[in-house]
């Protein structure tokens, strides 16, 4: 057993990806295990999801009484932290680079939760990219942070099997909460000297691409498959953009089929009483649901209800 009196620094506020929530299981697990929490560290310029007004981990360090600090640079706080006498740093979305100035403040380094199975996706947006390209597998690797942005030396990984129907907040979810556990085992050992980080393969190291707001607008001349991976993956932020007739939508769920021909040039519209189906390059999109700008969610249903003499 670790001793009490290891003392932990933690920074992040455990959003893994853009506009998911966090019901922040790591700080939990720590505070669960007895370590004792120095402070938690965020980064002020993180943008908060339209859907948590207020970061859960600002709840979790009122509530334990653990001292919140949100610089616009980490090193604006080096004497803060250094005063601290931190064992170890964890971090979990953290959204800037630490400086090796402020990894070096503590004796066992810093360890990363880092959502995918390195030394592949490393980047901002590993959730996101893994149901993009329609991979089969992602997972979790705790990670010793290096100042190369997710190229350090690996302690532990677990694999997660994918079945293509994954969301961004769901996939989010089961990851994160599979890596609040393996940290927890992790710190244990290392304070135990019992685990030794391994290097990553360069050789197979990729970077993923970085997501930008226009990413979100739906292009018909891609698959339906395509289309339908990139709703999941783009759910919240950036959003799926569409315009069906003459009517500016989000479309929130949807699902790919074949298409026999006989439809017209991708971005053409097959409407029924009750479905709604968009031609693309292969095979065709059926929105199951959707947001009409300005509007609430609905389903495919209650759209065609108001809006089908406008498509």
């Amino acid at each position: 057993m670790i001793k009490k009196s290891k003392t932990v620094v933690f920074f992040g506020n455990e959003q893994i990806a853009t506009g998911v929530t966090t019901s922040t299981p790591t700080i939990k697990a720590l505070i669960k295990a007895e370590f004792t929490i120095a402070a938690i560290i965020t980064n002020q310029s993180n943008v908060t999801s339209r859907k948590q007004k207020i970061n859960p981990i600002t709840i979790v360090a009122q509530k334990h009484g653990i001292p919140l600090l949100s610089p616009h640079n980490v090193r604006d706080i080096t004497q803060q932290i250094q005063e601290m006498n931190a064992d170890i740093g964890v971090l979990v979305a953290y959204g800037q680079i630490i400086p090796q100035s402020i990894i070096d403040l503590f004796p066992y380094g810093i360890i990363n939760i880092h959502p995918s199975l390195l030394p592949k996706h490393r980047g901002s947006a590993p959730i996101e990219s893994v149901i993009l390209d329609g991979d089969t597998e992602t997972g979790v690797s705790i990670m010793q942070l290096v100042r190369a942005m997710d190229a350090g030396p690996i302690y532990d990984q677990s694999i997660v099997e994918l079945v293509g129907k994954e969301t961004k907040q769901g996939l989010s979810e089961k990851l994160l909460d599979i890596g609040s556990r393996m940290i927890v085992e992790t710190l244990h050992q290392i304070f135990s000297n019992s685990q030794v980080p391994i290097p990553q393969n360069e050789a197979e190291a990729t970077t993923d691409i970085q997501i930008h707001k226009n990413d979100g607008v739906l292009n018909w001349d891609l698959s339906a498959k395509r289309l339908s991976r990139q709703i999941r993956a783009f759910s919240d932020w950036p959003g799926s953009k569409a315009t069906l007739g003459s009517i500016d939508v989000v479309i929130i769920e949807a699902h790919a089929i074949p298409i026999e021909g006989g439809l017209g040039q991708a971005g053409s519209l097959l409407v029924t009483k009750d479905s709604l189906t968009v031609t693309t390059a292969d095979g065709g999109l059926v929105i199951d649901r959707l947001k009409p700008l300005g509007k609430n969610e609905m389903t495919i249903k209650e759209f065609l209800s108001g809006y089908s003499s406008r498509l």
